[in-house]
């Protein structure tokens, strides 16, 4: 089976269960975005090295965005074949562990002076963290035009994810 199937050439594409929608509907833009974040957290990890506690983080990070990928991608209308289906729904658990590791990083008590300017470290951990923070927080812009559409715990994990971000890149400065 080919990766191209010819079916998006006229400007439309398909969300789950083969809804079709046009490549600019909100949506696919939100997914745009989530997908460049998962694809720059890659990158990320190329340049954990020995820094082991920032790579599973950042993997269990992916994952979660997988599934919350899935949620965007299903219409409301949807959500029940998509748990009939067996997909994992995107929920406060994910968002409680971003809240955990938060609390881990800031109990370190990392001081930061003035403004943190990305890559000024010259890491490339550091700068990819904060490029990933950045992706974060545009992601996060646009599912809020399906606010009403997705579940809270979305939203929310994004924002808290971006904080996190933040420190991760803070705390590999810290670790270099």
């Amino acid at each position: 089976m080919s990766i191209s199937t010819r079916k998006g050439d006229n400007g439309e594409t398909d969300l789950m269960f083969g809804r079709r929608v046009a490549k600019s509907h909100p949506r696919i833009i939100a997914l745009g975005e989530v997908d460049e974040l998962n694809a720059l957290l890659g990158i990320v990890l190329t340049h954990c090295g020995d820094q082991s506690e920032i790579k599973e983080r950042t993997i269990s990070i992916q994952n979660d965005l997988i599934v919350l990928m899935g949620e965007i991608g299903t219409l409301p209308e949807d959500l029940s074949r998509y748990e009939e289906k067996g997909f994992d729904r995107f929920g406060m658990g994910h968002l409680e562990k971003i809240n955990q590791w938060i609390s881990i990083i800031e109990a370190k008590d990392i001081k930061i002076e003035g403004w943190a300017l990305p890559g000024s470290s010259g890491l490339q951990l550091s700068a990819s963290l904060d490029h990933a923070r950045a992706v974060c927080r545009r992601a996060e812009r646009e599912c809020t035009g399906l606010i009403n559409e997705l579940d809270t715990s979305i939203l929310s994990y994004l924002n808290r994810l971006s904080d996190l971000l933040w420190l991760m890149a803070r705390e590999s400065d810290l670790n270099s």
